[in-house]
């Protein structure tokens, strides 16, 4: 995993930061869990081949917070910067659909 830390958000709580400079399309890191159908905070919805539908987060990755100019994104549950982040930067992501009008 890349060197990321938590802390206070100017978005939202907790958010992840990164501490070093990440190029586009730079792996980040992996988003662990355990499998689940029940929704939460610290869900990640998952939809592919596999089946596999939800995980809710125990690491530090479940702390990433949403924007509509994001830039990650997951591939299954593998995150990828989508631009330059520079180190102290905020790493965010898109959630979706169903927060099109959050900031």
């Amino acid at each position: 995993m890349r060197q990321i830390a938590t802390g206070e958000s100017p978005v939202h709580g907790t958010g992840v930061f990164a501490k070093e400079t990440l190029k586009t399309g730079d792996y980040i890191g992996r988003y662990h869990g355990y499998r689940t159908e029940e929704d939460s905070m610290y869900t990640l919805w998952v939809e592919h081949s596999r089946g596999e539908r939800g995980y809710f987060g125990t690491g530090r990755l479940r702390h990433l917070n949403h924007s509509k100019r994001p830039n990650a994104e997951f591939e299954s549950r593998d995150l990828y910067a989508t631009r330059r982040i520079e180190s102290g930067d905020e790493i965010l992501i898109d959630y979706g659909e169903e927060w099109a009008d959050v900031p």
